[in-house]
């Protein structure tokens, strides 16, 4: 089990009736998120795995998709160079980062902790 707090949370339903966090909040999780990066708008954050092939990249995707489903809280994923995987962490309903993004990015990197992010 983790120590990581944010691993031990769940997403709460996001209506868009919430402000987006501040730059400042979304420093204060990035501390718990190892190797995610907070875009330059402040309003998402990434993480880059360089798998070993494609099928592993595909395996990861399908271990991201079911923590996404059990969160109802989905990432963009984007697989290019048939084993980089670029997840990036938004929520859409206000337009910029929630507690929820990094929940996921935190059980995200649960998944793998051997992985190595490029960023």
């Amino acid at each position: 089990m983790s120590d990581n707090p944010l691993t031990q949370r769940k997403c709460a339903p996001c209506e868009g009736h919430a402000a987006p966090m501040s730059e400042m909040e979304a420093r204060g999780f990035l501390k718990m998120t190892p190797l995610w990066e907070l875009d330059e708008s402040g309003k998402s954050i990434s993480r880059t795995y360089r798998m070993k092939n494609f099928m592993a990249a595909v395996d990861f995707i399908g271990q991201v998709a079911g923590i996404a489903e059990d969160e109802d809280h989905h990432p963009d994923l984007h697989l290019t160079g048939y084993r980089n995987l670029r997840i990036v962490l938004s929520t859409h309903a206000i337009g910029g980062l929630s507690e929820n993004d990094f929940i996921v990015a935190a059980k995200v990197g649960e998944l793998a902790p051997d992985l190595k992010g490029e960023n």
